[in-house]
């Protein structure tokens, strides 16, 4: 018999430029943070209550509006993200990437020990709970090309936008890659920074 360990989370909803955003927290550190219509969510087996009065959740409301509006480049809050030892690893070499930089999968499993784990890096960044605030969207491809994202291309190509962010060339890159990656988000989207 396998038994499943139900967990209290905490929950309320952020209004960003990108749009609605689910934070979730156990009561003293955020576990998640995912846009509206985001791959990968909290378990349905948790229990789930109001966090309007959880501070971890309300700070993290109030640092979301200042990287959003006022250019908060770095966040200060307690983070209890749910994965293995490697996703841990990858996450944390995560927020170790500056503002307004990227790095490409080969560069974290090069940090992290071992560049032949590009494809597990990738897959771990890509399973990312906590997302803006870990900042997953700063990882592009080898060849400087933005790569998937969780939350839509479109998001993380606003997220590098709004972080300045310069998607160079690389070597060997056609001028039309370099262009590619530099678009700006579709007409449908309304980002208003």
């Amino acid at each position: 018999m396998t038994h499943t360990t139900r967990v209290t989370r905490y929950e309320t909803f952020y209004e960003s430029p990108l749009g609605q955003m689910l934070l979730v927290a156990n009561g003293d550190a955020l576990t998640g943070v995912y846009f509206s219509h985001q791959k990968y969510f909290p378990q349905d087996g948790d229990v789930r209550l109001g966090g309007s009065g959880v501070a971890v959740l309300q700070a993290a409301k109030q640092q979301l509006d200042e990287y959003f509006h006022d250019g908060r480049r770095l966040f200060e809050l307690d983070l209890a993200p749910d994965g293995t030892p490697f996703q841990k690893s990858v996450w944390e070499a995560l927020r170790r990437i500056p503002f307004g930089e990227t790095r490409s999968y080969g560069d974290l499993a090069h940090a992290l020990g071992d560049a032949n784990k590009s494809r597990a890096v990738g897959a771990a960044n890509g399973r990312n709970p906590i997302t803006v605030i870990v900042p997953c969207h700063r990882v592009i491809g080898a060849d400087g090309t933005l790569t998937g994202y969780a939350s839509g291309v479109e998001r993380k190509l606003a997220l590098l936008s709004l972080e300045g962010a310069a998607l160079s060339p690389v070597k060997g890159a056609s001028a039309a890659t370099t262009r590619h990656t530099r678009l700006s988000a579709p007409a449908n989207l309304a980002f208003d920074f």
